[in-house]
């Protein structure tokens, strides 16, 4: 988690009580994503997920940003000029955690959308799994109005979460929304007053914390790749999906879960979770 003495973190990484507090740290910049942040970003995503004390990743944004999207100077106008190589490069590292990474990520994501959020960044909001935002935070694809569509995959982020009148509306005309109309449209889960935030996200991220990580695993990456098949295709892969993650699971939870419920009538699986072995 690169930085020197005149050059702070662009990333900073901070890990309590299972909750890997992941920041953009550029706020001078709105936290805007340079190439050098999105390097890091991908040195970060590996030491988290090798981290077993990190169990929920929550990515937000230093300052009154959670990111104005791609940073206008460093990743496109110095990138022009530079050798074909480092643009494949630059370009490579963004998407690599931006949604590749992100979007199956092992272990459960939720974004913390504490401000404004534009462009480029929709992609990583719509690659976690969850998202909370304050409901006077400030969205937008303003890529309209300074000449250029939006880039790389943020459209497609927006098909997966919103539906084609609303996301072809702000497409097209480059107007901003606060958190309240993203939650109403379905790109975050809810919105909530900004003193409110960082408290909605950690009741979330225990509620995540206390699922058997192997079983939440599987089940998010299923849904992930099964919404892109065919129905056949996706019942053979889903079913895949449920064997391995009882292959996989030490605790053995399938096992833990009907003995409780069928056996000793201990839990009533709509409203709580099994009893979890702690060994």
């Amino acid at each position: 988690m690169s930085g020197t003495a005149t050059t702070p973190k662009p990333v900073k990484v901070q890990i309590e009580a299972g909750i890997a507090w992941v920041t953009l740290n550029r706020p001078e910049k709105r936290n805007a994503m340079n190439p050098a942040l999105n390097a890091e970003m991908i040195k970060v995503l590996d030491e988290i997920e090798e981290d077993d004390s990190a169990q929920v990743l929550v990515l937000t944004g230093a300052g009154d940003a959670f990111s104005a999207g791609m940073d206008l100077k460093e990743y496109f106008r110095e990138t022009d000029k530079a050798p074909t190589g480092v643009q494949i490069r630059v370009r490579r590292d963004a998407n690599q955690w931006q949604w590749k990474r992100l979007m199956t990520y092992s272990k459960p994501t939720i974004a913390m959308v504490n401000g404004w959020c534009f462009g480029g960044a929709f992609t990583p909001l719509v690659a976690c799994d969850l998202a909370i935002a304050d409901e006077k935070a400030q969205f937008g694809l303003s890529e309209i109005n300074w000449g250029i569509p939006p880039g790389s995959v943020v459209s497609r982020a927006l098909a997966a979460t919103i539906g084609q009148r609303n996301a072809l509306h702000y497409i097209m005309t480059g107007e901003p929304f606060d958190g309240k109309r993203a939650a109403e449209m379905g790109l975050v889960n809810r919105a909530v007053p900004a003193a409110q935030l960082r408290d909605e996200v950690l009741k979330l991220a225990d509620v995540l914390k206390a699922k058997n990580p192997v079983v939440l695993r599987a089940a998010k990456i299923g849904f992930k790749m099964a919404r892109e098949m065919p129905w056949e295709l996706a019942e053979d892969y889903l079913y895949a999906k449920l064997e391995q993650s009882q292959f996989l699971d030490t605790e053995r939870g399938r096992e833990a879960g009907l003995n409780q419920f069928l056996d000793k009538k201990s839990f009533r699986p709509g409203l709580s979770t099994y009893e979890r072995d702690s060994k």
